[in-house]
């Protein structure tokens, strides 16, 4: 897969019986790590009120692994835009870029935000048939997220990270406005002009974060900017997500020809036996999040496998535990070639969770040596 590059996305998971100081930690070691094996980016996702997922701010995340590393990129995958303004987010990575300057990706997602002024529209994909797609990878049924965002705890989250009777802005008209700033082209409505420093005129590379064909995609193509397509959160709509994405391009002075990463969730060891011992976690883990608990401590292999599973458990996490990338570097990269080939794909960005911290690194290192390979 010459020239095709591999990125980190970093959730900054707390392991059961470890605290979140040791998972920052772990994380800026990560980083440090994953720049000597060759990785091309590293962002940091955003989330809130989870009890195993110590990732809550991006930006303070990046300018402590700026600090750590030298070389490679870093990024939010991604902002949550309905949590912040345009200004805030503008402010926050200007501050970072001002010591760190061109190390940055500016990573923006719709995850929090309001009503849009153009709804979803889902995209027929061609090709998947009993799902999969024509070269083989799995596309499973479409995850109705209902459930999640009915459920207390993240009308909580919402109540908590937004001003009372606040009016979440427009993800498009965020985005055009984000962009303004950094450019110093921001007007009002009634022609006042606003300079943001440190911002105005920052290095950093805007993307778009999204999960299918709809808004996100759209923005992104509009803009000409690139786009990251989430298969490890939302597999079933990621050729729909490409497919907008690239259907909505427009060349502009960032890009003259779309440009797509696509993300999968993966572990790798030494054989496939041992790469399954240390996934046993992920499914009861991925429970937790579908049942709107949030994210509980990352269990240890025996700590999973004491779960009792309903069959309505295994059906609500099944379309993740089926498309995570499980097994030896050749049967991975395997599976990530298959995926790179029916997403088109300019680049894949790796998210690995463990319970221990020295076999997340040493996924990462043997998936960077068997890349190399090929």
């Amino acid at each position: 897969m010459t020239g095709i590059p591999l990125g980190v996305l970093d959730l900054v998971p707390v392991s059961s019986g470890s605290s979140a100081p040791e998972a920052l930690r772990h994380s800026i070691d990560l980083a440090r790590q994953t720049e000597r094996f060759g990785y091309a980016r590293y962002w940091f996702a955003e989330h809130h009120l989870n009890p195993g997922v110590a990732g809550t701010s991006p930006a303070v995340l990046l300018a402590l692994t700026a600090s750590a590393t030298s070389t490679i990129r870093l990024g939010s995958g991604a902002v949550q835009l309905g949590h912040r303004t345009a200004l805030s987010t503008v402010e926050e990575f200007g501050l970072v870029d001002a010591l760190h300057p061109g190390r940055l990706d500016l990573g923006l997602g719709r995850s929090g935000a309001g009503p849009t002024k153009h709804p979803e529209s889902p995209r027929a994909t061609t090709g998947v048939v009993d799902g999969r797609a024509p070269n083989g990878l799995r596309i499973p049924p479409k995850f109705s997220p209902d459930r999640l965002l009915g459920s207390p705890r993240i009308a909580l989250q919402r109540q908590l990270l937004q001003q009372p009777d606040a009016r979440a802005q427009d993800y498009g008209e965020q985005i055009d406005d984000i962009l303004a700033l950094l450019r110093g082209e921001f007007r009002s409505a009634e022609g006042v002009e606003a300079h943001v420093v440190p911002g105005e005129g920052a290095d950093v590379q805007v993307w778009i974060l999204g999960s299918s064909g709809g808004q996100s995609a759209r923005v992104a193509g509009r803009h000409g900017l690139p786009f990251a397509a989430n298969y490890h959160v939302s597999p079933a709509t990621v050729l729909e997500a490409a497919e907008g994405y690239r259907a909505a391009f427009q060349p502009s002075d960032v890009l003259d020809k779309p440009y797509v990463s696509v993300s999968a969730d993966v572990v790798v060891a030494e054989d496939d036996a041992a790469a399954r011992e240390l996934a046993t976690g992920y499914g009861v883990w991925v429970r937790s999040i579908r049942t709107a608990e949030g994210a509980i401590p990352f269990p240890a292999p025996e700590e999973a496998r004491a779960h009792s599973w309903s069959d309505a458990d295994r059906a609500l996490v099944a379309d993740r535990v089926d498309t995570q990338f499980v097994g030896s570097p050749g049967r991975v990269a395997d599976d990530l070639e298959r995926l790179q080939e029916a997403t088109g794909a300019d680049e894949l960005l790796i998210t690995t969770i463990t319970h221990r911290h020295a076999d997340r690194v040493r996924s990462y290192e043997l998936l960077a040596e068997e890349w190399r390979r090929r």
